[in-house]
């Protein structure tokens, strides 16, 4: 009878213990078939299933896995239930593997179940060919015995040795599995039927020199001589009952173990979950601050640009006001001029009136006319003024505008990519081996993530342009330096300010002045040239390193080691001077030609005691070049 989930109420994850007993009574009284007609096994709660001919270890994983997994409580009871009658009651029916089955129905002697083998599987030769020779016995060796046990396919056969040599017996060493079990007793079988077996060995007293074989036992691991020594120490007794039980138990536990990391691997993926929805929110709100904050800029765009309008408006208005009142004063005046025009003078004082008033209208109406120019003039000003701030505002308003695309595109992209990843972390975890559809929509997003690392890339290779134009032109200083010092050597004096000094030489002059101190007048010259060209030397040896590694304000710099042992027999010798002046050649070497470590030249500013630059040397030679010109 078969399983149907239907049949089955639903039951929650607190009642499985209940019903995980309820249905292992069931099943122990036969209502479900478990066991098929061949000895195999079947899932009666699986019944859909193509597979329904296990064998016992294949069930008992089957059903150890589902019961250990996050399925439903039915599912996981069904199964746990299963289980427990497999392990209880059905654990005799499992048998051995099938790889010793077919050992079985294929030999002629079987190994019983209750039947104890040396383990790793061993068999043993006795009656091995040995002679005398050179004062103690030898035979063949274990090479040339596997290569005539080659059918049996041994791991390898070590002949046993004491002090007298070849003791005539070895042991043949199978591999661990059924397969190696198979071999040995095929190995047994094989000595069984040609009658050199361990019946025979023992009931012979005239063995000849035939070899005889068999598989070691119980007796054999416990038996006195070479053998069971050899036994004892590398192997142990077991049955194929212990063996099967074993390998049933490393399965049940390597069936847990991987239930347990798939729970951990779901509560991972949850967590994973959680950290993509709190990313996705908080991008979600900063995307909608950003929009308010750009909805909010438009706003007060557009209100500067009505306050703009508006007071260009009250400029034109006020404009055309005082333009209408000089136009009519303008004709007020002219009015006037004619009525005293057609006026006519009585006497000479009404004349001289006249006149002086025609006069002071006259000055009256040019001092007009200049205020209608002038108003002219500041309304043209006024005019081109406005025309420069509205262009200066639209370039203000299209660079700030094209800022704040470059930014969003630039803000976008991270976004995005951020994006990217955590949407692929989440589908590497959520993927099955099966599920082609996840896989083609990670591809999908991988190779977008892709395009748009490559754009992010994009804006940086001016940065990189950048970087190399700056190497270009330090080279370039590099070789002009370089052409300096070769064309100015006979131009530059030691006198001057500045010159070519050769960076890490020793000073002369400190040796002599100590040995001034130390030796007698005749010889201090001869011993100053002796220690200077010692110490020279010294300092091209490139297996000699008075450095060590100090670190100062976080950054780790490589100074003087004062412990070294040449300084310190140096200073003793001759005195600080000469010290300093070697310990100065040590760090020009270190800074200048550390791999070479031999003197190089370099432009030098005497004065600062200082590198020179460029610039000052320049300045030398124009200086040089001018005095040079004077003279001639």
């Amino acid at each position: 009878m078969d399983y149907s989930s239907e049949e089955a109420p639903e039951i929650s994850y607190s009642n499985i213990d209940e019903y995980e007993t309820k249905l292992y009574q069931l099943l122990k009284s036969g209502k479900f078939k478990v066991k098929n007609e061949d000895n195999t096994f079947r899932c009666p709660f699986c019944v859909g299933r193509k597979k329904q001919d296990y064998r016992h270890n294949e069930l008992l994983q089957h059903a150890t896995g589902l019961g250990a997994s996050n399925r439903e409580a039915k599912v996981k009871a069904n199964h746990l239930a299963l289980a427990k009658l497999l392990k209880d009651d059905l654990a005799d029916a499992a048998g051995p593997p099938k790889q010793l089955i077919s050992i079985e129905q294929d030999s002629t002697s079987k190994p019983k179940q209750d039947d104890q083998f040396v383990w790793p599987w061993m068999g043993i030769l006795v009656n091995v060919p040995t002679e005398w020779k050179n004062g103690r016995q030898v035979g063949e060796s274990g090479n040339r015995l596997k290569e005539q046990l080659s059918r049996f396919n041994p791991l390898k056969v070590i002949p046993l040795w004491n002090y007298r040599g070849h003791t005539g017996n070895a042991i043949v060493d199978f591999s661990k599995d059924w397969g190696g079990l198979k071999d040995a007793m095929s190995f047994e079988n094989y000595f069984d039927a040609n009658h050199f077996g361990k019946k025979e060995w023992c009931e012979t007293k005239d063995p000849g020199s035939d070899i005889y074989g068999w598989v070691a036992r119980a007796d054999d691991y416990n038996s006195k001589g070479p053998v069971g020594e050899y036994l004892r120490k590398t192997g142990d007794l077991k049955t194929v009952t212990d063996l099967s039980k074993e390998e049933s138990r490393k399965t049940d536990k390597l069936v847990a173990n991987l239930a347990n990391q798939i729970e951990v691997k779901n509560k991972h993926l949850q967590e994973l979950e959680c950290k993509y929805n709190e990313s996705n929110m908080s991008l979600d709100k900063m995307m909608e601050e950003r929009d308010q904050l750009l909805q909010f800029y438009n706003e007060e765009i557009r209100k500067m640009q009505c306050l703009a309008r508006e007071h260009s408006r009250r400029i034109f208005e006020e404009n055309a006001t005082l333009k209408a009142q000089l136009d009519a004063k303008q004709r007020e005046l002219d009015l006037r001029s004619d009525q005293l025009d057609k006026l006519v003078a009585q006497n000479d004082i009404e004349r001289m009136k006249l006149n002086d008033e025609k006069q002071k209208n006259a000055i009256k109406n040019s001092s007009l006319q200049m205020a209608s120019m002038e108003q002219k003039k500041a309304d043209e000003n006024v005019l081109r003024l406005i025309e420069e701030q509205k262009r200066e505002k639209e370039v203000a308003l299209k660079k700030i505008i094209q800022l704040e695309k470059q930014l969003d595109a630039k803000q976008k992209l991270e976004l995005e990519i951020q994006q990217l990843k955590g949407k692929l972390q989440v589908m590497k975890h959520m993927g099955g081996e099966d599920d082609s559809a996840i896989k083609e929509k990670m591809e999908e997003m991988s190779e977008e993530l892709k395009e748009k690392i490559e754009e992010m890339e994009s804006l940086e290779a001016l940065n990189q342009t950048l970087v190399v134009k700056e190497r270009t032109s330090n080279d370039e200083l590099q070789e002009a330096r370089s052409e300096l010092i070769r064309g100015l050597k006979e131009l530059l004096g030691k006198k001057s300010d500045i010159g070519i000094k050769r960076m890490g030489e020793l000073d002369d002059k400190a040796f002599q002045s100590a040995c001034k101190r130390k030796f007698a007048e005749d010889d201090a010259d001869v011993k100053a040239a002796e220690f200077c060209s010692e110490w020279q030397e010294y300092l091209k040896d490139p297996n000699w390193h008075p450095y060590k590694i100090v670190t100062i304000d976080g950054k780790t710099q490589e100074v003087i080691n004062e412990d070294d042992e040449k300084l310190l027999e140096l200073k003793d010798l001759l005195d600080d001077e000469a010290y300093e002046a070697v310990t100065t050649a040590l760090l020009e070497i270190n800074e200048y030609n550390p791999s070479g470590r031999y003197p190089i030249p370099e432009l030098w500013n005497h004065k600062e005691g200082r590198k020179a630059t460029l610039k000052e040397v320049v300045q030398f030679v124009l200086n040089k070049w001018k005095t040079h010109k004077r003279r001639r």
